[in-house]
Formats: C-alpha cells, structure tokens, sequence
C-alpha cells in the first residue's frame, strides 16, 4: 500500500472503503504539527511518522518525553488491536519490525551524552534559560564579547562563572568602554548559574560537543537512523529543554549546507511538548524561532511541532506548517470551544463533514489529516484512522536498552567528557602570577627594613645598631640619642664658664 516518495499515514473509511492518506516526502521538509488532548494517540502518531521517515531513508530527531517512544528499537507484537485497525485501512501486508536508533540522554542514564560549549549556546539562548532581565542580558553579552577578544574558551558553566569573576573585578575599566557594568547584575546571573547547575545543566556544557553529522546518518539497508532523546527528567527543568531543542533546531540552521527542493528531507526534526518552547518566550526569541522555521527548509529539514493545542504555537510560526495531524479535543468551557474552532479554521474545509463537530468526536487513533499535495498546495481536511505501528508500543527495558547502546556507531564517542585548557584555567593563572608578583614586592619591601650593623667603635665599645631606611638615611639609636645630649650640655657649660672668666678678668683690670 505504500507508494514511492509517499508516506503512509493511514486510510478514511467515510463510505466503508479505506482511501489511504499520503505525506509527500518532497514536501516533507515543508513542517508540520501534530496536535490533541492527552491520551488521544499523538504519540503512536510521532512513532508512525519516524518510522516511515526511517524506512523512507530519512534520519529522524525526536524527544521521547514519557518513554513510550523507545519501543520503536524493537521489533513490535502483532496483537489483536493492531491486526485489527491494519485491516480496517486495507495494510496488506502488516509487518512488525524495528528501525535503527541511537539513544541520546543529557544527564548519560539512557543514553549517550549530549554536550555543547557555553559558546555554541551564545547569550540570546543562556539569557532565556536563565530568565534574566534586559540588564543583566547586555552583561552577559559584554562577557561574551571580552571573551571573544581576548582569546578565552567558553566551554563549560565553570569557564563562564570565572569570565564573570573577572568582569566583576574590573567593572570599572569595562563600563567605561561597553557601558555600565553593576555588580549585581553579575551577581544576579552568577546565582542563576548555580540554579542551572543544581539542575544537572552542568552535564550538558562541555566537551566533546554533539556533532550534528551524529544526527544524520544511514544504516546499511539505507534506512535513516532514529536519534531518540530520553526527556522523561529533563521534563522537570522545562527551560531547560526547549532551550536545547531550539540551540539544536539553530545548530542544524547554521551548519547544514542549502539544498534547496530535494526529493526527500535531510533530517525531520519533532518537537514534543512544543508549548514549552513559547511560553513567557521574548519577542527576540519567539523572532528567532520564526526565522529558523522560516528559512530551515532550504537546508533540508522538516520540523515537526507536537503538541495538545494548535493555539500553543504563535501564529507567525503556525502558518509554516503545511503538514497537519489534529487528533481529538475537548470543548468544555468557552476557552476551550475556542481552541477547538481555532484548530478546526486552520484546516481546508471538506464539504461531507463539519471539521468544528469532527474534532470532538474523533476516537482514539483517529486524526484529521490535511498534508501538502501537487504544487505544495493543501489536501482537503480528511477523518483517518492512523495506521499501527511497526515496532513496539510503550517503553523497553533497562537491559534491551543497554544492549541497542553497545551495539551504537556512537559508542565511546562522547561517553568520556574532556576539560582542556579554557577562560577559566587562563584566568586562574593570571590570578596566581599577579597573587606571586605581589607577594614577592612584598617580601622585597620588608627584605628592605632589616637592620644593617654598624662597624664597632676603637677600645672594643659596641653601640647599638643602626637601621637604614629607605632613603639611605641611618636613623641613630636611643643610647646615641642619649649620649649626644649629653655632650652638648657638659659643651654648652663649659663654653659658659670660660666666657665669665674671660669677661671677668677684663673687668677686674679696667
């Protein structure tokens, strides 16, 4: 049922007689968004995509945020339900099979480390991670900007903790030149490193750096390798893992050559919980992530958005995702009345259904699908039933897992970290050299106060020492002090004495 450059998704059955729905693989690259309540079936959906993406030759990035993607490794059960909903959309043959796939994880439990330097990052993304204001922004740039132009290697949380040590110690010299330098903006950003680090971000910046090649690689039956991140306690640091996935989204814009309309995508990129992404995001952030989205297809990727809720997604990023799969939502309350025909208006209506109505009936497994067909032009909204899995559903285990990460082509490629020499080695021995320099014109300063013996006079007397200062003058001791005292008294009566005689024998002659 599978036909060349076409991905199966699966089949309507409006009239009883399955009409199987296609992705185009040359408008893959053209994004897409996968959306619906919790437990309505997106993540089998994400699975469904990979693998065909895998089959189809494409490597595939994607977040496994509960766990259950990992059984895509494994060759899947044909158990009853699956058989079951293969013959409802005509899948003859149904096969079970697994796809090749490398286990990512940034914390290293499951899977292999994925690391980046703090100078990939930049500080457009470390300011959202670490929600730091408009001031304390510009000091962290003003950091960025000295270490570029002295020559310091920002790699790791230790190497920016002491680039902004010595920011603050000469806060005076940089402000005159950059602009005003606070102490407690760095202090600020110095505490909300060490919140960072207490999250295990420590981990994720350093060396070796995740290569982006890693990502995008074939197996020998050419089918495209599944890079899986295990985000299940990655979860619980929020900005941390929309901010990786955005650097990683940017890493792929930056690096990767144009391709312009390729008959297939380099590499798709799904997004899971993408609402973390926008949430209290700047506007400079929310701008940036509009440019990639915009511009990323001429490399050759496709990014994928998952997510409950079409309205999560700012409509200057929405409006670039062709490719739609809208699984089930509730309308409850007014607000979400108004998600659920916000979703249905973004779909090209089809006359034999109500989209509004169809949104809240879909069972689970069921979407409606709209993909981009001849000339990138939208299909019509259809009702489908998704097609079962190929590998197996929910989570494998500790020792399978183990197992798939021994046989990797990335083994010992980043399990070891390496810390070489960066700002924050050179800045500790220009620390120690000026700490040393001091100490010795200290030492030098009191070498120059040592007491210098005079020679001992005539007759085997000694006097006391003499100490020489600074200038070369030899200040007199206190029995030196005495002694001349006392000559120029005994002096003075003398000299007294013989004037009275003289004058007084003048006077007795005349």
């Amino acid at each position: 049922m599978e036909e060349e450059g076409q991905l199966l998704l699966g089949a309507s059955v409006a009239d009883g007689t399955p009409v199987p729905e296609y992705l185009a693989l040359r408008y893959a690259n053209r994004h897409g968004l996968v959306t619906g309540a919790t437990g309505t079936g997106k993540t089998v959906t994400l699975q469904v995509l990979a693998e065909a993406f895998s089959n189809a030759g494409v490597p595939v990035f994607c977040a496994d945020v509960k766990g259950d993607l990992s059984g895509l490794a494994l060759r899947g059960e044909p158990k009853d339900f699956l058989v079951k909903r293969a013959e409802e959309i005509g899948l003859s043959p149904y096969v079970n099979d697994y796809v090749p796939t490398i286990f990512w994880d940034l914390f290293a439990e499951k899977g292999h480390p994925v690391r980046t330097t703090v100078s990939e990052m930049g500080p457009l993304l470390l300011s959202r991670l670490m929600d730091l204001t408009d001031a304390q922004e510009g000091v962290l740039n003003i950091a960025f900007r000295i270490a570029d132009e002295q020559g310091l290697l920002l790699l790791d949380l230790k190497d920016l903790q002491a680039m902004l040590a010595h920011v603050a110690g000469e806060a005076d010299a940089i402000s005159a030149r950059y602009g005003n330098v606070a102490k407690a903006s760095v202090g600020a950003i110095q505490r909300q490193l060490l919140v960072l680090e207490n999250q295990g971000a420590a981990n994720f910046f350093g060396e070796p750096a995740l290569s982006i090649d890693d990502l995008i690689r074939t197996d020998r039956e050419g089918r495209g390798y599944v890079s899986v991140l295990s985000a299940d306690r990655l979860m619980r640091s929020p900005r941390l893992y929309a901010t990786f996935l955005l650097w990683l989204l940017s890493e792929l814009f930056e690096e990767l050559p144009e391709v312009g309309d390729a008959e297939k995508p380099k590499l798709v990129f799904f997004f899971d919980e993408a609402h973390l992404l926008f949430d209290d995001a700047p506007k400079a952030l929310v701008d940036r992530i509009e440019q990639v989205v915009k511009l990323i297809r001429s490399k050759g990727v496709g990014v994928y958005f998952v997510t409950q809720n079409p309205m999560d997604v700012p409509e200057s990023v929405l409006a670039q995702l062709g490719n739609r799969v809208q699984h089930a939502l509730r309308a409850y309350t007014p607000r979400e009345e108004k998600a659920v025909r916000t979703a249905a208006d973004t779909f090209r209506p089809n006359p034999a259904f109500d989209t509004f109505a169809a949104i809240t009936q879909l069972g689970v497994g069921e979407a409606l699908v709209s993909t981009l067909g001849k000339g990138g032009v939208p299909t019509i909204v259809q009702r489908c039933l998704i097609r079962p899995p190929a590998g197996r559903l929910g989570p494998i285990e500790g020792a399978e897992r183990r197992q798939i990460m021994a046989a990797s082509p990335v083994l010992g490629r980043y399990d070891t970290p390496v810390d070489r020499e960066s700002a924050f080695e050179i800045l500790a021995a220009r620390t120690a050299e000026r700490e040393e320099l001091a100490m010795r014109e200290k030492q030098a300063e009191a070498e120059r106060r040592i007491p210098v013996p005079s020679l001992p006079p005539q007759g085997g007397q000694t006097t006391a020492p003499r100490t020489r200062t600074a200038s070369g003058y030899q200040r007199q001791s206190v029995t030196e002090a005495i002694m001349k005292s006392v000559g120029r008294t005994v002096a003075t009566q003398v000299t007294n004495a013989v004037l009275r005689g003289i004058l007084g024998g003048f006077k007795r002659g005349r």
